[in-house]
């Protein structure tokens, strides 16, 4: 039984992190949501202030944090290329000194601890599909480096403390994820799409659009999340977590087009450095030790996405 437990979400006014904690809460566990509301949000959360079970704590996860917990979600840090680059240096501490803290607790208090790592882990890769085997083709010092290798400096840390003090770690890769809660000013290419299109405005795609990403609904993820928190201690991952149907920026948009009934055109730019051509989880290691995979389609999941933008827009 999981019912009953005291869970830290690190980030849980994010995106992910408020649909997470209100998974755990309707599973009936405590929560403590943990954020600088540097990129999260009041108004991801407020529909879970008013639960008895629900207690939120601003603090920034650079700094050390002390309290009981039976499990840790870390899911601090900003996600979206013009957040994280605002600040890198702030980006890159998020990253490392946010694993270190949880994983310090973690031990503390042999709690589960997971770590919400991420496919840029991979960089521009060189193998495609990518497998958790393939190390990466990361430029350390490009201006993507502060959230690409800030992630794969945290999973070196998780690894190193599951080994030197046996911490129960859980380290799962996130691909695109998409739907409510999405900041609509957050720089990622399906808010970016459903907003342009509903404002009427160009839709802004980067090079000629034949870079692919692999798009996962917020719901698939967490029931993900939660299935690799559930599951044995010898289950450490890392496990990719996205959904591996592959579709262009183009396919993208022209779909979000379509369905939202706009009459925006589509515009070229030029391509930012270090973007990816190609990015497409192997989910095997999802399957087989979790027995996850994404049932939400792209089209079901743009749809309750369109719905949401329109009423925050309206």
């Amino acid at each position: 039984m999981r019912e009953g437990k005291t869970i830290l979400v690190t980030g849980g006014a994010g995106f992910l992190g408020s649909h997470l904690c209100a998974r755990l809460l309707e599973k009936g566990d405590e929560v403590i949501c943990l954020d600088n509301f540097y990129t999260g949000s009041t108004g991801n959360i407020e529909v879970l202030i008013g639960n008895p079970r629900f207690h939120v704590m601003r603090h920034d996860v650079t700094l050390p944090y002390s309290m009981y917990v039976d499990e840790i979600y870390n899911l601090a840090c900003p996600a979206s290329p013009p957040d994280y680059q605002r600040d890198p240096v702030a980006t890159y501490k998020t990253s490392v000194l946010g694993a270190m803290h949880a994983l310090d607790l973690g031990v503390k208090w042999k709690a589960k601890v997971f770590q919400a790592s991420t496919s840029e882990v991979y960089g521009d890769p060189l193998v495609h599909p990518q497998p958790e085997s393939y190390w990466g083709h990361v430029n350390p010092i490009g201006i993507r480096s502060c959230y690409d290798e800030g992630k794969r400096g945290a999973e070196t840390l998780f690894f190193d403390y599951h080994r030197m003090f046996g911490a129960r770690i859980k380290v799962v890769r996130i691909f695109n994820t998409y739907g409510p809660n999405m900041n609509p000013e957050d720089g990622r290419v399906v808010s970016n799409f459903i907003v342009q299109a509903l404002r009427g405005e160009d839709l802004t795609i980067y090079g000629e659009g034949t870079q692919t990403r692999s798009f996962c609904y917020v719901d698939d993820l967490v029931r993900g999340f939660i299935a690799m928190m559930d599951s044995p201690d010898e289950v450490t991952g890392p496990a990719n977590l996205g959904n591996p149907g592959e579709f262009t920026m183009l396919e993208l948009a022209e779909k979000v087009l379509e369905m939202t009934g706009s009459k925006s055109r589509i515009a070229h730019r030029v391509l930012p450095a270090d973007d990816p051509r190609q990015r497409r989880p192997d989910i095997g290691v999802a399957k087989k030790t979790l027995g996850w995979e994404p049932q939400v389609s792209l089209d079901e999941g743009l749809r309750g996405t369109i719905a949401y933008f329109k009423g925050l827009l309206a």
